[in-house]
């Protein structure tokens, strides 16, 4: 253990986890600036683009379908208004998305104050794979990212957006409830996608090993499928679509959780 770590003090951590909490506020705030100074394009390029039946995905997901000789995911429209009901609405949505986007790119440098932060607990061996570290977890955060995006946010919009209980009910939704929707996705996709890494450091703290992770895959099968089929279409593609990637995460936290379990077995065998 470092020695460092025995040297500081509870309040001595408690000022540097401020300090990492400041220093990363000031990352999200400064890339934030960038989007809000830039929100238009966002909203034109980034947002409004689930509403248009040509967006790539629905494209891939129509060519996909005649594949399999079905139009069940072909799209010719997506019939509703997105309204904006209060006075402040629109500024609200232009502040919080700049935020959104500015903790998205500042994702690295937060992740870096992480990793100084917990640097004084681990060994001098451990210590050397903070760049490592920072590449995979962000690669794994920005692919989860994509995925929400062009995958799950689509799917949700699509579905929710043509959903009507009865001809009579109008589909006009608040501007709010449009970008709810298409944050929850992304953000709660680039979260998911972390599952390698804190399966990582679960195992590394003896918390899970390989044998619990197997034995309880089925259940961790039947909850990605649970989830796949309350955030798309309810068509067995789709939800396929979202599994998939689902329980190959989890397929990797198993062989993770196998590597850290069989070093430390072999550090505790040496002589």
């Amino acid at each position: 253990m470092n020695k460092e770590l025995k040297e500081m003090s509870f309040l001595d951590h408690l000022e540097e986890l401020r300090w990492l909490l400041i220093r990363s506020a000031i990352a999200v705030f400064l890339f934030g600036i960038v989007a809000f100074l830039n929100i238009r394009y966002i909203f034109d390029h980034f947002l409004m683009v689930f509403k248009d039946p040509n967006f790539f995905t629905y494209r891939f997901l129509c060519n996909l379908s005649h594949k399999f000789g079905s139009e069940g995911l072909c799209i010719d429209k997506i019939d509703f208004t997105i309204q904006s009901l209060k006075m402040s609405e629109q500024f609200s949505a232009h502040l919080w998305l700049a935020l959104t986007f500015g903790f998205i790119l500042a994702f690295p440098y937060i992740l870096y104050e992480i990793w100084k932060f917990i640097k004084p607990a681990l060994y001098k061996t451990e210590q050397k794979y903070a760049f490592a570290f920072i590449i995979i977890s962000s690669f794994l955060f920005f692919v989860g990212i994509l995925f929400g995006y062009f995958i799950i946010a689509p799917l949700s919009i699509n579905f929710l957006g043509n959903y009507s209980v009865s001809q009579d009910v109008e589909r006009n939704f608040k501007l709010a409830s449009y970008i709810a929707i298409i944050k929850t996705s992304v953000l709660s996709s680039g979260i998911i996608f972390e599952l390698p890494i804190l399966i990582y450091f679960l195992a590394k703290m003896g918390l899970v090993t390989p044998e619990f992770l197997k034995k309880y895959r089925k259940y961790a099968f039947v909850i990605v499928l649970i989830l796949a089929a309350i955030i798309t279409p309810p068509d067995i593609l789709s939800q396929i679509i979202v599994t998939i990637p689902m329980m190959i995460l989890y397929e990797v936290g198993i062989i993770i959780s196998k590597i850290i379990v069989k070093k430390q077995n072999q550090a505790l065998t040496k002589p």
